[in-house]
């Protein structure tokens, strides 16, 4: 018969100085529980010198002390507040004290998440986030878009099927990421970094996730990703959950759609109203055109009425003026007044010359015998 000692050794008679007991202590605790999940209710929350936080973790029954930066916290805290917090457990070896060494927080409850929705929206409005004056336009028809989601979803395949019906020849990169969990607003911001190195980025970034609790939502109410998206140089379209549904990352966004499916409507007309838009056009062009065309033909009627008018007026002064000439003319013939009995005499008056008198009949040559003077 053979016997197997489960008893682990003691420890009574291994007398250990402080600091070698809290390095043992925290080496058992790191490898028995190199991380856990504590659910609790926030206390005595407090930031110090702006970057490291300390807070109580409590239930009914105990309390324990948590450290943090502010940098592991993605969302504003404060007292009464319901978290789980990923930690990793230590025994400080300064202040002898057991803390929760803080890595990631998570809010709990509809009321936590709700509280620190306001929190964070009321942060980041104040920075001017959501300012509508920093919001850009979609391209009205995309030829390379960039697509944030998990393409195991329903909202991706319904997103593909709706972009494929309504407009074809679409070129789409797709970057794979969860949507809710832990590591989701981390893949979904390095996601949003690689669109934005690349040299020819997209015209459009996109990011959508179907429906959800508020639990499964609280991803995209992110303060980092809601950063990230808000820093994006690419355009960004952003539909999460359902039209009721809203977080930060839809309200930073540059145009905020309510469902994946009203995301695929928004980024591409359907191309059957492309054509009645274009028809529609061409009909309005053409008319335009034509009204044009008798516009411009009226007018010349007008300018050619005028101009003949004034030919026709200028004419008919010419020829009064020519009138009134000949009229002067005919009074200086010199046949009109032989006719009336005047004669035209032509030589030079001293005696002794010859003159020639014309008569309306008869021609008289005489001689100069005498000239009288008056």
């Amino acid at each position: 018969m053979s016997f197997i000692n489960l008893q682990l050794p003691s420890m009574e008679n291994v007398p250990l100085s402080v600091s070698d007991f809290v390095a043992l202590t925290n080496q058992v605790l790191d490898t028995a529980y190199p991380s856990v999940t504590v659910v609790g209710e926030v206390s005595e929350y407090r930031v110090s010198q702006g970057k490291w936080v300390t807070f109580k973790l409590k239930d009914d029954a105990a309390i324990i002390g948590c450290f943090a930066t502010v940098y592991n916290l993605r969302t504003p805290l404060e007292n009464g507040m319901k978290i789980a917090v990923v930690a990793q457990p230590r025994l400080n070896p300064k202040w002898g004290s057991f803390t929760l060494t803080v890595r990631a927080v998570k809010l709990v409850g509809e009321g936590s998440i709700k509280k620190g929705f306001e929190l964070l929206k009321a942060k980041l409005e104040a920075e001017g986030l959501f300012a509508p004056e920093r919001k850009r336009s979609l391209p009205e028809l995309p030829q390379h878009v960039g697509l944030i989601t998990s393409t195991e979803s329903a909202a991706y395949a319904d997103f593909v099927r709706i972009i494929n019906d309504r407009w074809s020849g679409l070129s789409i990169d797709v970057a794979h990421t969860q949507v809710q969990g832990e590591p989701a607003a981390d893949q979904i911001i390095r996601a949003i970094n690689y669109f934005n190195s690349q040299a020819q980025p997209p015209e459009v970034l996109v990011i959508i996730r179907g429906g959800g609790s508020a639990e499964d939502l609280a991803t995209f109410n992110d303060e980092l990703l809601t950063r990230a998206i808000a820093s994006s140089r690419i355009p960004t379209l952003v539909g999460v959950g359902h039209e009721i549904d809203h977080t930060l990352a839809d309200m930073v966004a540059d145009v905020r759609a309510a469902t994946p499916t009203h995301a695929a409507e928004t980024l591409v007309p359907h191309r059957r109203e492309v054509v009645a838009r274009l028809k529609h056009q061409i009909s309005r062009s053409a008319q335009s055109i034509s009204q044009l065309i008798d516009n411009e033909t009226k007018q010349l009627q007008s300018q050619i009425s005028i101009a003949l008018s004034s030919i026709n007026f200028r004419l008919d002064e010419s020829d009064r003026q020519l009138r009134a000439i000949r009229a002067v003319i005919e009074q200086l013939n010199p046949k009109l007044i032989l006719r009336r009995g005047y004669a035209i005499v032509r030589g030079e008056a001293d005696i002794g010359k010859m003159l020639e008198i014309e008569m309306m009949t008869k021609i008289i040559t005489v001689e100069v015998t005498n000239v009288d003077k008056k």
